[in-house]
Formats: structure tokens, C-alpha cells, sequence
């Protein structure tokens, strides 16, 4: 039972596992063949160098290693043919685990694609569309009633234009008393009026025979 239990929840793990231990032992075997095929072809060097060596004084020897150079040719031939085998593999293997991994990543995008488009209709969306549309035009009318308001001053036009006329009369009567040419109405116009306010002793005099007044009334009261 605790076999199948741990067989049971170990298995996932131990599928994700599988590709990446088949690689390390291929990879493994390919650096080996690699070492035997430099090897390989260091004795063919060395024994085409004792043919090329014996070629005129002993061609028995020359000839010996001539076949040890063919045998270790093919040998050589083997082991390139092993080595892009191996190569063609470790492609194989890391391309299948890339495509599954990106399925894998495409299948969990779709099912949570699912989840949060679970609640959600075309009817629904168009719904809140429709009252994010309202709430704008409200907002809308909002402003514009605020800035109306604000910008609504309730101004006279007609005491503008008279406001307006008085200062342009006004620079214009600077002018002509800059240049010294005033028209006699205007300068008869323009001179100060009468004080309304009576003078200082005036008012005292008054006081004075307010205050006889009041004393002769007092003394025919008595």
C-alpha cells in the first residue's frame, strides 16, 4: 500500500523528471564518444605517420600500419555516426519536453481564462458599458451647470458701454489739457463748486444766540 501511495503521488513529479535524466544520460554518453573519437584520430595520425615513415625502407611495416589506420577509420567512422545520433536524440528529446511544457502553460492559460470569464456575458458587459456612458453624460451636465454658474455674473452691458465712454472722455480730456487746447465749456464745467458746508464761525455764531435763546426762556420761566 505505501508503494502504491507513493506511486500514486510521486508519479507527476517522476514524469517531469524522466526527460531531464534522459538527457543527462545521453549527454553523458556523448562527452564519452567525443573523448574516443579525439582519440581515434590520433592514431590514425600516428600510424599514417609510421606508412609515410616506412613507405621506402620497409614496406611490410609501412603496410601494417596503413591496415591499423583503416581499422582505426572505421572505428572513427562508428563513433561520428553514434556521436550525431546521440546529438539528434538529446534535440528530439529537449524539443518534445519544450512543446509539452508550452501545452501544459497553454492548457493552464485556457482553464483560467475559463474561471474568470465564468461570470461574464456579452449582455452583461454591454450593461456596464451602457452605464459608464450615463455616468459620463451626468458628469458632463454637471460641469457645464457648474460652470455656468460660476462664469454667469449677471453684468450690464449698457453700463459698460457708458462705464467705457466716461473713461474714454476722461483720456481725452488729459490729452487736450497736455496740449493746452480746452474748450471754455468744458474748463466753466469743470471747476469746483460752491462748500454746501457752512464756515466755521458761522456755527459758532449760531451757537452763541442759541444759547441767549435758551437763557431768556429760562428767565421769563422764572
Amino acid at each position: 500500500m505505501a508503494g502504491w501511495g507513493m506511486g500514486w503521488f510521486g508519479g507527476g513529479q517522476a514524469k517531469k523528471e524522466a526527460p531531464k535524466k534522459a538527457i543527462l544520460q545521453l549527454r553523458g554518453q556523448l562527452e564519452m564518444l567525443n573523448k574516443r573519437e579525439k582519440h581515434l584520430q590520433n592514431q590514425m595520425d600516428e600510424q599514417d605517420t609510421l606508412a609515410r615513415k616506412y613507405v621506402s625502407s620497409n614496406k611490410n611495416a609501412a603496410k601494417a600500419a596503413l591496415r591499423r589506420k583503416k581499422q582505426f577509420e572505421h572505428s572513427l567512422e562508428q563513433t561520428s555516426a553514434q556521436i550525431t545520433t546521440l546529438e539528434r536524440e538529446i534535440y528530439s528529446i529537449e524539443t518534445a519536453n519544450i512543446n509539452k511544457e508550452t501545452l501544459d502553460a497553454m492548457k493552464n492559460a485556457g482553464t483560467a481564462m475559463k474561471q474568470i470569464h465564468a461570470g461574464l456575458t456579452i449582455d452583461k458587459v454591454d450593461n456596464v458599458m451602457e452605464d459608464l456612458r450615463e455616468q459620463h453624460a451626468i458628469g458632463e451636465e454637471i460641469s457645464e451647470a457648474i460652470t455656468s454658474g460660476v462664469t454667469s455674473t449677471g453684468i450690464d452691458e449698457d453700463e459698460l458701454d457708458e462705464e467705457l465712454a466716461e473713461l474714454q472722455q476722461e483720456k481725452l480730456d488729459e490729452e487736450m489739457l497736455k496740449t493746452g487746447n480746452v474748450p471754455v465749456s468744458d474748463t466753466v464745467g469743470r471747476m469746483p463748486a460752491a462748500p454746501n458746508q457752512k464756515l466755521p464761525q458761522q456755527r459758532v455764531e449760531e451757537d452763541d444766540e442759541e444759547e441767549e435763546l435758551r437763557k431768556l426762556q429760562a428767565e421769563m420761566a422764572m
